[in-house]
């Protein structure tokens, strides 16, 4: 098996290219059947909010593009609970992310994972690459 990469994903969606930067890697690294996950932490949790509106802000919402994760078989996605919390969101606030199983005669299962910090900190142990957006 192949290294094991882990993108986390620690800033607000807008304001700075790092979760546009992130996003293009994953895609990129999925493409050649890297095994991907992503873990968002701190502000990083907003990326993956939903309903988003930049119209305000003069910037493209890139947010529509975190459902494909899913047709590049990245369904590992961690979310900190301890940052959903602090930020006063739950995960009914974020996107509804879903692949589907082959070996399950395609059935639709959820990408998002809510862990604590010590579980993301026990995953970040077991990746071979971490790349910090």
């Amino acid at each position: 098996m192949g290294k094991r990469f882990m993108y986390m994903n620690t800033k607000g969606p807008y304001g700075t290219v790092y979760a546009l930067e992130s996003l293009e890697v994953v895609l990129i690294g999925a493409a050649f059947e890297q095994d991907v996950s992503l873990a968002f932490i701190g502000d990083g949790v907003y990326q993956l909010k939903k309903d988003q509106d930049t119209k305000g802000i003069g910037m493209k919402n890139f947010s529509p593009t975190y459902a494909a994760l899913g047709d590049y078989d990245v369904n590992k996605i961690y979310v900190e609970k301890e940052s959903l919390e602090e930020r006063g969101l739950s995960l009914d606030d974020l996107q509804h992310l879903v692949w589907e199983d082959e070996d399950e005669d395609w059935a639709e299962k959820d990408s998002i994972r809510l862990v604590s910090r010590s579980e993301l900190a026990d995953l970040i142990d077991d990746q071979d690459v971490v790349l910090s957006f």
